[in-house]
């Protein structure tokens, strides 16, 4: 299956460590899933070379949750990971809305 990883990315935070951290976790899940025979998807990481292109600060609002929602159409569940956020929370209710699998562990998605 084609997974979306739904996670905190800013979430609030002005601390591009914080992100750095964030984006690990993203990954991290990504990978796990890709061992299990699914093919990982993250929003973030298709979107930020997209905002990096635009050259803008002001790029990343327009850019990352509507990009992240597209994608989120694409995929055939989600794993939702860490804390609050409200563009991890957008697209696990893509998935709801569509009756799609939303799931909080790995330990929950069924294998490839």
């Amino acid at each position: 299956m084609w997974i979306m990883i739904a996670g905190p990315y800013r979430s609030g935070s002005d601390d591009p460590a914080v992100w750095a951290a964030n984006l690990r976790a993203l990954n991290q899940a990504a990978l796990a899933l890709h061992r299990m025979g699914h093919v990982p998807v993250i929003g973030v990481n298709m979107a930020l070379p997209v905002i990096a292109a635009a050259d803008d600060p002001a790029a990343y609002d327009s850019i990352m949750l509507p990009l992240s929602l597209a994608l989120a159409e694409r995929c055939d569940g989600c794993l939702r990971i860490g804390g609050a956020s409200h563009g991890a929370d957008a697209e696990v209710a893509r998935f709801a809305a569509r009756g799609l699998p939303v799931w909080r562990n790995l330990t929950e998605v069924p294998p490839a």
